[in-house]
């Protein structure tokens, strides 16, 4: 006997005839998420078979609830960026927006993407449209004497202000270094913004040197750890300070104490460095990770209010099992 071909055959086959009418069962299970759909298998073979082994409902159920999609690019076409779903298939490509090997594709959760370069280049791509928006190497005009861009060290972070919709991106020019005397210098850009936008903006600095490596944008707020520079140096600057700009204001916010310096004594945070912290966005919130190695353990600290500086610890991993595998 041949199995059903049929839309109404497959989930008439799937149904008990007496209880759901089996075109409402395969319409009503459509609608579900998988999630859900994974605790329904439970209930009976048919529902299982149906929701799991029909390839008819599978395939239907995919097209109805698209998961996230990624952005991406690939060791042997680095001028292209893809578009790729969970499944690792390729969704879409798009020549030409990688700009090259120099280039890195920069996390985001957005639906604009920056690719940039530690020498001052930076494009702003919208996977939808494959357009490409190439911002200006030239220096704000607050700045134009003060970096040398023969040789600049650049970082960037691509935001989106909620309050008005738009994208900016923050620059900030890493010159010789704390040691050298040098200074960091911070740039403002509206993405797409009109004549009086198209261009750097001058900001401001925090007023210490912050660790560029560390930059996280959430909520249109790009957070960094302060330099590994003040491990050590008595200046009472603690390893877990984060300082915060936000991209809707142009301007910096109060510094934020992280958890370790909220929830233990003095002569304790001066056993931690800086390089046993960071920064990450785990669920569109905030969180510090903090890794030791006696033992071998990863705490995950979540931001919950910025403005009473409360952090919560919702993660402790054991790190031995994982760091020995590697190795």
């Amino acid at each position: 006997m041949s199995p059903p071909t049929t839309r109404a055959m497959r989930a008439r086959a799937a149904a008990s005839s007496d209880r759901i009418p089996p075109d409402v069962l395969f319409d009503v299970l459509l609608c579900l998420p998988a999630r859900d759909l994974c605790r329904l298998r439970a209930v009976c073979r048919s529902w299982c078979d149906l929701t799991a082994g029909d390839p008819l409902f599978v395939t239907a159920h995919a097209a109805h609830h698209p998961g996230p999609l990624f952005l991406a690019k690939f060791r042997d076409d680095k001028a292209s960026i893809y578009v790729v779903d969970l499944s690792g298939s390729v969704v879409k490509r798009i020549p030409g927006a990688g700009g090259g090997p120099s280039h890195r594709l920069l996390c985001t959760r957005l639906n604009l993407a920056c690719v940039a370069t530690d020498w001052n280049r930076c494009s702003v791509l919208n996977p939808a449209t494959g357009a490409v928006q190439v911002l200006p190497e030239i220096l704000a005009e607050e700045h134009i004497n003060r970096v040398n861009l023969s040789n600049p060290y650049t970082f960037f972070a691509l935001g989106r202000v909620a309050a008005t919709g738009e994208h900016k991106v923050l620059r900030m020019f890493n010159r010789l270094g704390f040691y050298n005397g040098g200074q960091q210098l911070f740039e403002v850009f509206t993405v797409s913004g009109g004549d009086g936008d198209a261009r750097w903006r001058g900001r401001q600095g925090p007023g210490l040197f912050i660790d560029e490596c560390s930059g996280t944008v959430i909520d249109g707020v790009v957070y960094f750890l302060t330099n590994k520079v003040y491990d050590g140096a008595r200046c009472g600057i603690r390893p877990d300070y984060i300082v915060s700009f936000d991209l809707g204001k142009e301007e910096w916010r109060r510094d934020l104490r992280g958890p370790i310096s909220s929830n233990v004594e003095h002569a304790k945070v001066v056993l931690y460095l800086r390089r046993d912290l960071s920064l990450a966005d785990l669920k569109g919130s905030l969180v510090l990770a903090d890794q030791r190695d006696q033992p071998f353990t990863m705490d995950i600290w979540f931001l919950s209010n910025f403005q009473n500086g409360l952090w919560v610890k919702e993660y402790h991993i054991r790190t031995e099992s994982i760091i020995s595998r590697l190795g």
